[in-house]
């Protein structure tokens, strides 16, 4: 895949080529010289901040290939978007979890072990959801929709990642390659054929589609949010992208089945789509996830890094989980959260950061060490500007799920930072 030339080079190009026709020697042309169509540029919106507009921009004429069928196996520079709150609004895997609860879909352990659906799940919080959830046999859909005592314990270790008795609900993970309340929604999809889950997701888009902005619903005894959109903007991005030649996909902290649901509207093939993914009975879930690295870890900050060395670039074993040379990774790369701050800065071209004010990615991004971070606001219900973020302190999630300093490749410790993007 080769990539625009100069316009300087473009331009002396097409005089020399008029110079051997004739057109270049004092005899003018009866006809004017028809002008290559421009490719494809993201629209004048005031949702883009600053210049980013005009820096994506500028990073498509550079690198992309007008026109081109955009495959990372031919050559085409790959573009990676995280899903929640970076092309949409609010999340999905929440949208659906919820959905399952208030529709009495989510299956009781099928042998009735409750420690089965988690690796990471603890005695408390096992005890706590058997006997909540009691009155359902094993395997078997659990009445969430009426059962407000199973919901609301389902709801509180998920959200909360506590039992209602403020109890720990997971323990003994890498904070930096594994989130066990999103493994545990993709988890807890176990039992169903996947053509059966994929109708819920649906049905669960759909409501949430429908549902005017700001929508709370009730989730067993409690309120949750009940809508998400697609940002209009991430929506010409990603087309333009396309249009520009690049291999667009989507990395996810969301179950894939799902994921796969509501990027099928933006024209994302099953293929493009990377989420967490559990080990199949034949078309059946089961809540076994399929590793990555060879370990236990889902697309979650160090795991999106691993994903996409493994699905994209080949790269297997423990190697998956670091950084690869430039052409093994990522040209551009869009997030918002901590999750997503491993493979942003993998990408070697632009990384853009929709501020949610999450301390490690924008301790990065505000850092912008070299020069390629892309800070901008929330395209829909933009949050107010925020205090310091303690990087020097505070900015680092270690594998223990501790806070500490926030290190640059060098080594250097990254200063406290600013919020002034919002």
């Amino acid at each position: 895949m080769t990539s625009r030339a100069p316009l300087s080079l473009l331009v002396a190009a097409v005089t020399a080529v008029l110079t051997v026709a004739g057109c270049g020697s004092g005899t003018e042309s009866s006809q004017p010289a028809a002008e290559a169509p421009a490719c494809r540029t993201l629209a004048d919106n005031a949702g883009w901040y600053g210049d980013n507009r005009d820096r994506i921009n500028a990073m498509l004429t550079e690198l992309g290939t007008c026109g081109a069928d955009g495959s990372v196996t031919d050559g085409a520079p790959l573009a990676l978007f995280d899903w929640d709150n970076t092309v949409v609004k609010n999340d999905i895997g929440d949208a659906t979890f919820f959905w399952m609860v208030r529709n009495g879909k989510l299956r009781a352990p099928a042998g009735g072990d409750w420690s089965t659906t988690s690796p990471y799940l603890t005695p408390q919080a096992a005890a706590a959801l058997s006997k909540a959830c009691a009155a359902t046999a094993p395997g078997q859909p659990m009445p969430t929709n009426t059962d407000l005592g199973c919901a609301d314990e389902l709801v509180s270790v998920y959200t909360d990642g506590e039992t209602r008795a403020d109890e720990p609900a997971f323990a003994g993970f890498n904070a930096r390659r594994f989130e066990p309340s999103y493994a545990w929604a993709a988890q807890m999809l176990a039992g169903w054929p996947e053509s059966e889950l994929t109708g819920f997701a649906e049905a669960a888009r759909k409501e949430n589609l429908d549902a005017p902005e700001g929508t709370e619903q009730k989730v067993g005894s409690g309120d949750e949010t009940g809508w998400v959109r697609y940002y209009p903007q991430m929506r010409d991005l990603v087309e333009t992208l396309r249009a520009n030649g690049f291999d667009v996909r989507i990395i996810s902290a969301s179950a894939e089945p799902v994921v796969r649901v509501w990027a099928a509207e933006l024209g994302f093939t099953p293929d493009k789509v990377m989420g967490v993914r559990t080990e199949r009975n034949g078309d059946v879930l089961t809540s076994k996830l399929v590793p990555c690295g060879g370990e236990t870890a889902i697309p979650y900050i160090e795991g999106k890094r691993c994903r996409v060395n493994e699905d994209v670039f080949g790269v297997k074993g423990p190697a998956a989980f670091e950084q690869q040379p430039d052409a093994k990774r990522a040209a551009f790369a869009a997030g918002d959260s901590d999750t997503d701050v491993t493979f942003l800065s993998d990408a070697t071209g632009l990384r853009l950061v929709l501020n949610r004010q999450k301390t490690e990615l924008m301790c990065t991004a505000y850092d912008n060490s070299d020069g390629r971070w892309l800070v901008n606001p929330m395209f829909i219900k933009p949050m107010d500007k925020g205090d310091t973020y303690e990087c020097a302190t505070e900015g680092y999630i270690e594998p223990s799920g501790k806070e500490g300093p926030l290190h640059r490749a060098d080594g250097s410790v990254v200063p406290d930072q600013q919020d002034s993007v919002s």
